[in-house]
């Protein structure tokens, strides 16, 4: 071996280190520089873990709210009428569902087709959308969980109708009124409101979970089909209020409960402070409501009553729904005790006043505390809270103005396009059972099935 070569090597180690070091910055540099020219072609965001988990939990909790709701309906009827009035939920489950898939979600989230009032067909039977597409909504999470967690508002906003006509509608003209009123009505407002170009999510209207909706929407439902089917066979000539089981009652506004915590905190679509704060005040509503409510209720009777504590949890959780993502714990306390109060005066003092059989109130609890709920978003708004919302007692009185829009508007339509659907249904295939069948109960003429067999 040239022992001079290793001589010559040996004296340039030191320059080599310095060459090498050189080569591997500017090699670094030059990738640093390189790799986001590549990347800017393929890079996709990526989804949030922690995000899909909770609004894939919180699609859970709010599918029980509607089974949850089926016992709670069914545990104040006559006992000849429990399993019926339990699948009128049932079945929304399973009409909505469908529906949902094969144009619902897109006339209620697609692109906006005409002037912020209802969604393209673009979505139609979900062929143009990816299981591994972002939601318009929310980029962190996939396409699919947000057609998810909206189809659960959905079947639950149907099923609340059937609160105002059990005892008395026909099952295969509910199930036609499910569909129908899911296309004509439910997929319009959901767009106006919370649609990407709704007509009134452009003007700014504050409705985090759904106090118009969903609430508004089914309650002013429920009266218009109230009045269509007529009063139940001696409606306030005898005491037609026979709760079969009061337990079941409980039970389901104990669901309700459980089941609101994914409908309201799950509407932050991620895990974040905003969603703990719905989670808190929805929490806290809902037990202002029913103190409220068991209060006015001791006041007014002498005593207070179970059903009245879980009707008040029931108006509560109604109330806070489109102000959760808006307001703080101490304002919440204030919107739900009185929930409870004005809820209360509605079943006890407007409903006989006025004659409508709305007949689990549906009207009284859902309409009215989903408007007190939505006006009182205008008042109580936060900007602390959400930077999204600033009510009149934190300096814009504007917001008002354009809550009680919302709400007029979302009535009104409601209630009209209601009225003449149930109207169309009872004059193609009739609405009510016969007087016969209503005597006889609906479990056993309905269905060939008794609730108790004892």
């Amino acid at each position: 071996m040239n022992l001079n070569f290793l001589k010559y090597f040996k004296n340039f180690r030191i320059p080599l280190a310095f060459i090498w070091s050189l080569i591997g910055g500017l090699s670094l540099v030059l990738f640093s520089w390189v790799s986001p020219v590549f990347a800017a072609g393929s890079k996709v965001p990526a989804f949030s873990a922690g995000n899909t988990a909770w609004v894939l939990a919180s699609t859970a909790l709010v599918l029980i709210m509607t089974p949850g709701l089926g016992f709670y309906y069914g545990g104040m009827v006559r006992r000849k009428n429990v399993l019926n009035t339990i699948s009128l939920s049932f079945i929304t489950i399973c009409t909505v569902s469908v529906i949902w898939i094969l144009w619902g979600y897109s006339l209620a989230f697609g692109p906006d087709a005409f002037s912020g009032l209802i969604g393209s067909f673009k979505y139609v039977g979900l062929f143009a959308m990816k299981e591994t597409q972002h939601s318009r909504y929310d980029g962190t999470i996939p396409s699919y969980i947000y057609v998810m967690f909206q189809l659960m508002f959905a079947i639950i906003t149907v099923a609340l109708i059937s609160g105002s006509l059990v005892e008395r509608i026909k099952f295969s003209s509910w199930v036609v009124f499910t569909i129908v009123w899911l296309t004509v009505v439910y997929a319009p407002v959901a767009q106006a409101v919370w649609g990407i170009g709704g007509i009134f999510q452009k003007m700014g209207a504050l409705d985090f979970a759904g106090g118009t909706v969903v609430h508004i929407n089914s309650g002013v439902a429920g009266l218009a089909g109230a009045l269509v089917l007529g009063k139940r066979k001696g409606y306030m000539k005898e005491n037609i209020v026979q709760p079969n089981q009061l337990g079941y009652t409980i039970l389901g506004g104990a669901l309700l409960w459980f089941g609101w915590f994914g409908f309201n905190a799950g509407s932050a679509l991620e895990a974040s402070p905003l969603a703990a704060s719905a989670f808190l005040v929805t929490n806290t509503a809902t037990a202002a409501a029913a103190i409220g409510w068991m209060i006015a209720e001791w006041i007014n009777s002498g005593k207070p009553t179970t059903l009245g504590m879980v009707s008040g949890a029931v108006a509560g959780l109604v109330a806070i729904t489109p102000a959760s993502g808006f307001v703080n714990p101490i304002d919440s306390i204030i919107i739900g005790f009185v929930a409870g109060i004005i809820c209360y005066s509605m079943v006890v003092f407007v409903k006989p006043k006025f004659g409508y059989d709305d007949a689990l109130d549906a009207f009284n609890v859902h309409a009215t505390g989903g408007a007190w709920g939505a006006l009182a978003t205008g008042l109580f708004a936060d900007p602390l809270i959400n930077p999204a919302g600033r009510g009149l007692f934190y300096g814009n009185p504007g917001q008002m103005w354009i809550q009680l829009l919302t709400v007029v508007s979302v009535a009104a339509y409601s209630f009209t396009m209601s009225y003449i659907i149930f109207k169309v249904i009872d004059k193609v295939m009739g609405l009510r059972v016969t007087k016969e069948t209503e005597a006889i109960g609906l479990d056993i003429t309905q269905h060939e099935e008794a609730g108790y067999n004892f």
